[in-house]
């Protein structure tokens, strides 16, 4: 009764508005104390700080600092252009433009926030003086921000890796694949609705001068092939990637004539921000982990989960549904951070690859970005743009569909996720 009255309690605050690191703190706090364990909060201290003292976090605010810098130095309109020279004359021309924009960005940022922002800003207004609809330009963009935290370099991956001790040269190969995958099927999708709601483009479409995109696009094309090759090829830490990354970024903010010594003291402050937020909730992560090993949850669900006679397959699909649901209320890091101990440990018990299953997951939870009723990119994509948050997310829904169908054929096939990593011997 006392832990149901908890539960009631996080929720309660978490729908209030509460902070999700104060709610999931607060309540494990008086979990230790409704379980007669308040002596054990003595070592909680050290508990948060072995929690956060993981190398592999230092490639995180890196990653994030470069996603802050490719946004604000312009990056964008030279992948905008770059896109236009290779799909502009195809029907639905700048949705295709846009998804392919994203794959290039996602390469960078590692973020669908950052990609939502800078592409928003940017593409959608283009798509309405080209005559697209204000809801399917903002849909189309919201859908193909997911691509972001797919492709590496990945900061929902180096979270993970982090958390659950998954090599992270090893998520990293595993996404580039669904992360290309998901690119072609949004393609499709765009093709099939540019044909039915006759949207703009074809062969009359101007498009930019081929050598000079190339050009200004070519450095932030080869960024991400350097920080892949030096991570996957063992050249470099996923950390050092990201600090050559950083001054890269910079390099090409002033080389592109958009960066400045205050645009640069603007993303160091959003960097930081978005850094004590995320460890914030780290902290209250680790005491929530620490009650859930005293009291044993793991080995509980284990247990239950074997008294069902689950099969693999069949707790991956449960596992989807619980993430889904999670990625429908919660923050993308803290749901991570709150359900994957508890349920990760179970899945490899029963023989699930963990790479495939960090791809699972980050999959998962990142398409909850685009779902009601708290899709993060949807309300980025929605206050930038202007759009209707509910007549946005009712255009959205047909690419959120496919997404998920996208994660079924992932969760099905773990062959898809598994082989460049194995191709590369990155499996642990």
């Amino acid at each position: 009764m006392t832990g149901w009255l908890i539960f009631a309690y996080v929720a309660g605050t978490l729908a209030a508005g509460g902070a999700i690191a104060y709610a999931i703190g607060a309540g494990s706090v008086l979990t230790f104390v409704a379980m007669d364990r308040a002596g054990f909060l003595a070592i909680l201290p050290q508990r948060m700080l072995s929690q956060l003292d993981v190398f592999a976090f230092l490639a995180m605010p890196l990653f994030i600092l470069t996603g802050e810098l490719m946004n604000r130095g312009g990056i964008a309109k030279a992948l905008i252009d770059f896109s236009m020279c290779l799909v502009g004359r195809l029907r639905g021309g700048l949705g295709h433009v846009n998804i392919l924009t994203s794959v290039f960005f996602a390469g960078i940022s590692g973020s669908a926030t950052a990609d939502a922002a800078a592409l928003s800003s940017a593409l959608v207004p283009q798509m309405r003086q080209k005559g697209y609809s204000l809801d399917y330009a903002a849909a189309v963009t919201a859908a193909s921000s997911i691509i972001g935290p797919i492709i590496p370099p990945s900061v929902i991956l180096i979270f993970y890796g982090a958390l659950m001790n998954t090599p992270i040269a090893a998520l990293f190969a595993a996404g580039i694949v669904p992360g290309l995958l998901l690119a072609v099927v949004l393609l499709l999708a765009n093709a099939a609705f540019a044909r039915l709601q006759d949207h703009p483009g074809g062969r009359d479409a101007e498009l930019p001068a081929f050598g000079p995109a190339l050009r200004r696009a070519l450095p932030a094309l080869l960024l991400p092939l350097i920080i892949l090759c030096g991570v996957l090829f063992g050249v470099a830490t996923p950390a050092e990637s990201a600090a050559v990354a950083v001054a890269a970024a910079a390099i090409v903010g002033y080389a592109y004539g958009e960066m400045d010594m205050r645009g640069l003291r603007v993303c160091a402050e959003r960097t930081l921000v978005l850094l004590g937020a995320i460890f914030i909730i780290l902290c209250a992560i680790a005491a929530f982990s620490y009650i859930t090993a005293l009291a044993q949850w793991p080995q509980k669900l284990s247990a239950m989960v074997v008294d069902l006679g689950l099969s693999p397959v069949q707790y991956l699909l449960m596992l989807n549904v619980v993430f889904l649901l999670a990625g429908m209320v919660m923050d993308v890091k803290a749901a991570v951070a709150l359900l994957a101990p508890i349920f990760v440990p179970v899945a490899i018990s029963l023989g699930v690859d963990p790479v495939h299953l960090g791809i699972v997951i980050c999959f998962n939870i990142t398409i909850g970005l685009l779902s009601p009723p708290l899709g993060g990119v949807i309300l980025i994509i929605s206050t930038v743009t202007g759009a209707n948050y509910w007549r946005l997310i009712r255009a959205t829904l047909p690419f959120f569909l496919i997404e998920v169908c996208v994660l079924a054929l992932l969760t099905a096939f773990p062959q898809i996720s598994l082989a460049l990593p194995t191709w590369l011997g990155l499996m642990p």
